[in-house]
């Protein structure tokens, strides 16, 4: 169950030594860094909503628009890239009919590039939330949401 903004809130002391860990709470719980949950927070925190901007632009964790409830990240990185990377960015495009940057109308999935997902050695790789594609190919695309549909079945049949 997610925690609303006021509820994250009342778990921290509003020190500025919190301001990380805060932010990632508010993503977790409401999916990206709203406007109006910086605007909170920095009441909250007394940092400056330029400065959270500063911090969370920072890090790549941090979003500022929803993704979808499965969210793609496919690596961009040197190794990834030689191996086909954009090539599998084109497949998952073309399946899910969307851009990269994009969420699909039901917001079911969002498509997002990443400099590097420490993962090279797998190249190229890409994560669908916590869970690590690797050694993907552009026949694997079709295979992996195939996998994801059939898991989303039966975990709504539980």
């Amino acid at each position: 169950m997610t925690k609303t903004l006021n509820e994250i809130l009342s778990t921290y002391e509003g020190t500025k030594s919190e301001l990380i860990p805060l932010l990632q709470d508010v993503q977790a719980n409401l999916g990206y860094l709203s406007e109006e949950s910086i605007k909170d927070v920095s009441k909250f925190t007394g940092v400056s909503e330029s400065e959270i901007y500063g911090v969370a632009t920072f890090y790549t964790q941090f979003r500022f628009t929803p993704v979808g409830k499965k969210h793609i990240m496919v690596c961009k990185g040197t190794a990834c890239h030689v191996k086909g990377a954009p090539q599998i960015i084109e497949g998952i495009e073309r399946h899910l009919g969307i851009k990269e940057g994009e969420v699909t109308f039901d917001m079911e999935y969002s498509l997002e590039s990443v400099g590097c997902l420490g993962c090279c050695a797998l190249a190229p790789c890409a994560m669908i939330n916590d869970d690590v594609e690797s050694n993907m190919t552009l026949k694997d695309v079709k295979k992996i949401f195939r996998r994801i549909e059939r898991q989303s079945k039966s975990d709504g049949e539980n």
